[in-house]
């Protein structure tokens, strides 16, 4: 191999690049599509669902579509009124689950107050569980199964893994969230890659006296509403040589310029996480798919 094929490093100048390993999956991504649908005859379907008309959620949903086009998924989308009821849902979902021409289904949350969202998570086909959500994918999770795994924390060890970090043994691990999106996923993946876990929140008390402590730190506050607010994460909580992973956006939790010089490596905010989620996403469709064709 030329130096002009090496692939170029996912952390470079102590920064991980997220957009260069989200083009590289998602053209891998890209190629298994290709290869599966002339196999079978059929192309993987994602079909969303957004309840009410939130800004971001649209947004969001947008992106995913836009993306799953790109690397040949195809997608669908139901738009459904704020005044939607649970039952209106639920049998959509049902028409869903039993559709075989759609191998994934994404209720983008949250959802509006009449509308409970554990049951609406519970209802969806695991096999078609492309959010991860559903209590028999995180079961698998529990158990050391990492297919259909929530997509962000899933691009975050996917990052890790990338940089040479794939294998925490003797490592630090410090989570600042505790969500059914973030938190709690990642600290199965986590483990599963030897890593010693903590997990601080709102009430964590002296909360620099642990990320002090993190060889991998990951943050998802996601309270900074501005790019005028303070840091959250400041250079004197963070280790020398550390790996920070900033989830939060649009604004960031971490100081990144000043953290930059201490870390080994740090996500940067945009084009760190944020990237990875999306792809994680369609690498979910596509492995939900190759089960069930399979």
């Amino acid at each position: 191999m030329s130096a002009e094929d090496t692939p170029k490093p996912i952390c470079e100048d102590h920064v991980i690049k997220g957009r260069r390993l989200s083009k590289r999956i998602r053209k891998k991504v890209k190629s298994e599509v290709e290869a599966l649908t002339e196999k079978h005859g059929l192309s993987p379907k994602l079909v969303t669902v957004i309840v009410g008309a939130d800004p971001g959620s649209q947004m969001y949903v947008r992106m995913k579509h836009k993306a799953s086009s790109k690397a040949g998924i195809l997608s669908d989308h139901h738009d459904l009124p704020e005044s939607t009821t649970q039952e209106e849902l639920l049998a959509l979902i049902k028409k869903l689950n039993e559709d075989p021409e759609v191998h994934g289904i994404l209720v983008q949350l949250p959802l509006p107050k009449q509308i409970d969202e554990k049951a609406i998570i519970g209802a969806i086909e695991p096999l078609k569980d492309v959010d991860g959500f559903s209590p028999q994918n995180i079961y698998r999770l529990f158990y050391g199964g990492e297919k259909l795994s929530s997509a962000t924390p899933h691009g975050i060890v996917t990052m890790l893994d990338h940089i040479g970090w794939g294998d925490l043994s003797g490592k630090h691990a410090v989570i600042i969230n505790r969500s059914t999106i973030v938190g709690k996923p990642l600290i199965f993946l986590l483990l599963n890659r030897n890593a010693t876990v903590t997990v601080c929140h709102s009430r964590t008390a002296d909360l620099p006296s642990f990320t002090r402590q993190a060889d991998v730190l990951v943050s998802a506050i996601g309270r900074r509403e501005s790019e005028d607010d303070p840091f959250f994460i400041t250079p004197d909580m963070v280790k020398e040589g550390a790996v920070v992973i900033d989830v939060s956006t649009p604004h960031g939790d971490v100081e990144f310029e000043k953290v930059k010089e201490k870390a080994l490596c740090i996500t940067p905010v945009p084009g760190g996480v944020g990237p990875m989620t999306i792809t994680m996403l369609l690498q979910n469709v596509l492995d939900a798919f190759t089960a069930q064709v399979s």
